[in-house]
């Protein structure tokens, strides 16, 4: 990685809200970098980002991928803070224009500045730059090991930097705050899935995991709008589709264990009502079901 700006910020303390860089050139893009001298979406960290100049005056499907780090030093050239990861590529793109660490440095740790100066340094690799192109918003980005769409991000990072136990390097201090980051990331890599793809299974256990996590106190209001909103696509095209769609459901209720034999039968009925181009025989569809109930009862009680 090129060294693509050095910025020496002078009366640090002053009591800005936030502090920007002049705009600098590398890889053939234009960047500026940002400071939060008192936190973006905490008061007790440096907020540290990097944005890509005018997002919204490049084309539609614009993207740029680049390996990127920071440095923090001190008068003396004291290395206060180098961020993790500096092998990963990072996408930059309408949805996510900008890259950084809302949890940089404790204010704590920043201590006294020699002459009130602190020294910003950037680091990039450009690998890839696209001017046009397709939407970027279902593209998928790496967000501490989970695969989530960049139009998710925003929403997820928001959520997850704002628990008081998030640390930078996602290393928390106790088993329960890590199951609880993977449980919300791997929700909403579930919901970023087509909903046509999803089984009734993965929605229920997705309805089970949003209620965990906001007993928990994660606020999730967004992420309980999204599984609204997948739940009623999935119920859509599970209408949308051949006669056989009343028999899929009735075999998922069968597995689970939900119908009598009795009950069996009267779905039955209805389901050869609706479904007739379905064109299954009712004696061959009978001796089916009987065999995957008793089979289903024979696994459960097993279990």
């Amino acid at each position: 990685m090129e060294k693509a700006l050095s910025w020496e910020i002078d009366d640090f303390s002053k009591g800005k809200n936030w502090i920007k860089s002049d705009n600098f050139s590398s890889g053939g893009c234009e960047w500026y970098a940002k400071v939060y001298p008192k936190g973006s979406c905490c008061s007790d960290h440096l907020s540290l980002f990097l944005y890509v100049v005018n997002p919204n005056s490049l084309r539609p499907g614009w993207k740029r991928r680049a390996i990127c780090s920071f440095f923090l030093l001190n008068q003396s050239g004291q290395i206060l803070f180098r961020s993790p990861e500096e092998s990963k590529c990072r996408l930059f793109c309408a949805e996510v224009p900008s890259w950084g660490f809302p949890k940089a440095l404790p204010l704590t740790k920043l201590g006294f500045l020699e002459k009130d100066k602190l020294t910003v340094q950037v680091y990039i690799k450009v690998v890839e730059v696209v001017h046009q192109g397709k939407s970027t918003e279902n593209d998928i980005i790496d967000f501490h090991g989970f695969q989530i769409s960049a139009c998710q991000i925003f929403p997820v990072a928001n959520t997850v930097f704002q628990d008081p136990h998030y640390v930078i390097d996602f290393k928390p201090e106790n088993q329960w705050v890590q199951t609880k980051y993977m449980y919300l990331l791997g929700l909403v890599e579930t919901l970023s899935k087509p909903p046509q793809s999803l089984s009734a299974t993965e929605l229920s256990n997705a309805q089970r995991d949003l209620t965990a996590l906001k007993e928990s106190g994660f606020k999730l209001d967004w992420l309980n709008s999204k599984l609204e909103e997948v739940s009623l696509e999935w119920k859509k095209a599970a209408h949308s589709s051949d006669g056989s769609s009343g028999i899929h459901q009735l075999e998922e209720r069968v597995e689970n264990v939900e119908l009598s034999l009795s009950d069996v039968i009267v779905e039955l009925d209805k389901v050869k009502l609706k479904s007739a181009a379905a064109q299954v025989s009712s004696f061959q569809f009978i001796d089916f079901l009987i065999k995957r109930f008793f089979l289903s009862c024979f696994s459960f009680s097993k279990s």
